[in-house]
């Protein structure tokens, strides 16, 4: 079987070998219980207080019972939400943005039927964010402002640590959904302004099933699973003890690879973009190419499909991805590239590269020895290109209904 170079990190990540090492024993040995008073359940109950520290110091989080331990980002991120609408009941206003993760996005579609205001602020064609416009809605009827850190498709960093001094300032609870924000860059929450910060942990090398909701000490919250005393009668369900004791061992490694992601991640990942666009005509990187996480390199390659070119890259034994992972299997373009007003000639052919620092230099020359001629061969079948130069769009007739 041909070895997969896995360039799609931003949807999962390959679970760090010390990390699946640290989590067996609680399969057998240690199995116990850790709400249980006996020592045999007191010795997970131990491993858990580690892990939690250290997933707090990955974030900056002063106080470890800052960190609740959830099933996922997802489940986080709902929380968040729902803690905030039920804290300030006579608030009916969320704001958040047009480019956010399905998990936002679909919950606020949700809420908005149910009589919310949803307030979704616009990104520009870098998928930049307009202040002026966000410092505009805050007001006493906003109960929330739920903003992704780092755009999952493009990279794209939000000025987070800005937006939350805003908010504060109005006396406005203020979430960040920060999944491919941490691990990937240097977070400090402590004197941040942000209440509440959901991310991963198969994200940053950890197993599947475990997330976190960081909330700051003095926010007043409500829960979303009840039923029990786990995580300070925050969160009700038996822990997940093996998983949360491996996300700790992962947030300790990603934690110490900091610099590894700026430094030999990000220069891979511009690696793989010169390559591949000093060869591709008509393909440019989207999102804002100067302020976005080190292991994301969304290209847009025009006049083709993107999923034609998954299913090439993946008979070379590349795995990519054209977007989301949550959203794959729609064929409309990406909500983020049509929030980006990303022209229709490549917002189909958008193609999301995303590194680990388990990727290395020869996998990065592989995909840039195979890409171009991926790119050209689907060109040739592509009514919109000829002779090696698109043809006039404009000449086109509209189609007859």
């Amino acid at each position: 079987m041909k070895k997969t170079i896995y360039l799609d990190n931003n949807a999962t990540t390959k679970v760090d070998p010390m990390a699946v090492e640290t989590m067996l024993p609680l399969f057998s040995e240690q199995f116990g219980n850790p709400s249980s008073i006996h020592s045999f359940g007191d010795q997970v109950g131990a491993k858990l207080k580690v892990a939690r520290r250290k997933v707090a110091d990955l974030i900056g989080a002063l106080h470890e019972s800052e960190v609740i331990f959830t099933s996922c980002a997802t489940e986080s991120t709902t929380t968040a939400v729902y803690s905030a609408l039920k804290v300030h009941a006579q608030r009916k206003e969320i704001i958040t943005t047009t480019v956010e993760h399905p998990a936002t996005l679909d919950l606020c579609e949700h809420l908005e039927r149910e009589g919310y205001t949803i307030h979704r602020l616009k990104v520009n064609k870098k998928g930049q964010l307009d202040l002026q416009e966000y410092s505009s809605l805050l007001s006493d009827k906003v109960a929330l402002v739920t903003v992704m850190w780092a755009n999952n498709e493009t990279g794209t960093l939000f000025p987070i640590l800005e937006m939350a001094k805003l908010a504060k300032e109005k006396g406005v609870l203020f979430h960040t959904d920060a999944v491919q924000a941490v691990g990937k860059i240097p977070l400090d929450v402590q004197d941040s302004g942000i209440d509440m910060l959901s991310f991963s942990g198969h994200k940053l090398h950890a197993p599947k099933g475990i997330g976190a909701l960081y909330v700051r000490r003095g926010v007043r919250y409500r829960p979303l699973l009840r039923g029990g005393h786990q995580e300070r009668g925050r969160r009700a369900g038996t822990e997940n003890s093996a998983s949360i004791v491996a996300f700790g061992v992962a947030a300790e490694q990603a934690e110490l690879h900091l610099e590894t992601m700026a430094g030999k991640i990000k220069t891979l990942r511009d690696k793989l973009e010169k390559g591949i666009l000093d060869q591709v005509s008509h393909a440019f990187v989207t999102g804002d190419p100067d302020n976005r996480v080190a292991n994301t390199c969304n290209i847009a390659f025009e006049y083709v499909e993107g999923e034609a070119i998954l299913m090439l890259l993946n008979q070379q034994g590349v795995a990519a991805s054209s977007g989301s992972a949550c959203t794959s299997g729609s064929l409309e373009p990406s909500h983020v590239m049509q929030a980006m007003q990303i022209p229709f000639t490549a917002a189909h052919g958008t193609i999301r590269f995303s590194l680990s620092r388990y990727t290395t230099e020869k996998e990065i020359d592989k995909v840039i020895a195979v890409v171009p001629a991926i790119i050209e061969r689907l060109r040739a079948f592509s009514p919109y290109w000829k002779d090696g130069k698109p043809l006039d769009i404009d000449a086109f007739e509209p189609a007859v209904a």
